[in-house]
């Protein structure tokens, strides 16, 4: 029955889609990017919003997408609040029955888009882009993506499909329930999987950006692992105080050793190498288990004060 409702409303060109755009120094291409995008939404549907979410661009974007001939509508943030934010403003004001997020610099494709809603219409209720390589990027960077999933996997109680990034189709219930959550330091891969619901992926191609570079640095990309690992999973924390029991039991049978040995043979135990190191190494355990207990610190730090996850600098096209 829900199959056949949705597919009438694909059919009828009835269904609301509410495409969200974050976008951060594209004043290049990102004119050409609307025209494209607009006029595939038009020929799937005749209700449809563009929401462009402006992430403190230091270039001319904001003014241009300001301007633009087409009818979108613009959240323009009072500073460069990182992407995760950025797209999270935009699924804060989405009305749509369903709600598509994607990149402006076209690597995302828009002709996935008729396929996202074909797999919506049969049943999904989220379909995301699946990258089918990433040959295009340096071996550090392939390796340490793979690691990254990896250790997602085994540390964590949801499955985040690997290569599966934020370009995707949400189902109206699942965009309420993302509006829910309230904290402020957000990894969004992992927002979408916790979620659950019916969903699927979808292989694509990754596009040549239509100008410019990408932003997404390694220490952006290891600020963003972190988050991820902090946000959900508690085992960092026991690994620590598993490997602290582990070094305290093992200090506890040197010692019985050490007692033994000056019983039988008297005290002389030079061994001051011995012990320089070891002090070095159980300082940099204990200085490494502080790092970690502080990172979840200060999360909860950032939790705690209960700022806003974004300020807007300006909103235009939404009805007040």
């Amino acid at each position: 029955m829900l199959a056949d409702k949705r597919a009438s409303l694909l059919k009828n060109k009835e269904i609301f889609i509410s495409c969200v755009v974050p976008v951060y120094n594209e004043e290049n291409h990102i004119e050409d990017f609307i025209a494209t995008l607009q006029k595939t939404l038009a020929a799937l549907s005749d209700r449809y919003e563009i929401i462009l979410v402006d992430d403190g661009s230091r270039d001319k974007t904001l003014e241009k997408i300001r301007h633009l001939p087409h009818p979108v509508k613009v959240l323009g943030l009072s500073r460069n609040f990182g992407k995760e934010i950025a797209l999270t403003a935009g699924i804060d004001h989405a009305s749509g029955d369903v709600v598509i997020l994607m990149d402006a610099d076209f690597q995302h494709p828009v002709e996935i888009i008729p396929v996202f809603l074909q797999h919506w219409a049969e049943g999904q209720d989220m379909v995301y882009g699946v990258r089918q390589n990433r040959e295009s990027e340096s071996w550090l960077k392939r390796n340490l993506a793979n690691l990254f999933y990896w250790t997602m996997q085994k540390i964590t109680h949801i499955d985040i499909p690997e290569n599966a990034g934020d370009f995707r189709l949400m189902d109206r219930k699942i965009v309420d329930a993302l509006q829910t959550f309230p904290e402020r330091t957000r990894f969004m891969k992992g927002l979408y999987a916790w979620v659950g619901f019916k969903s699927m992926g979808v292989p694509f191609t990754v596009q040549e950006r239509a100008s410019g570079k990408s932003s997404w640095g390694f220490m952006r990309l290891t600020e963003l692992a972190i988050t991820a690992i902090t946000s959900f999973s508690a085992v960092p924390l026991r690994v620590w105080g598993f490997i602290g029991f582990v070094i305290s039991l093992i200090s506890l049978i040197y010692a019985i050793y050490i007692v033994t040995v000056t019983l039988i043979y008297g005290a002389d135990l030079p061994g001051f190498p011995t012990l320089v190191v070891a002090i070095m190494f159980l300082g940099g355990i204990q200085l490494l288990s502080i790092g970690i207990l502080g990172e979840y610190i200060a999360r909860i730090f950032t939790e705690v004060k209960q700022r806003p996850r974004y300020l807007l600098q300006c909103k235009v096209g939404f009805d007040e």
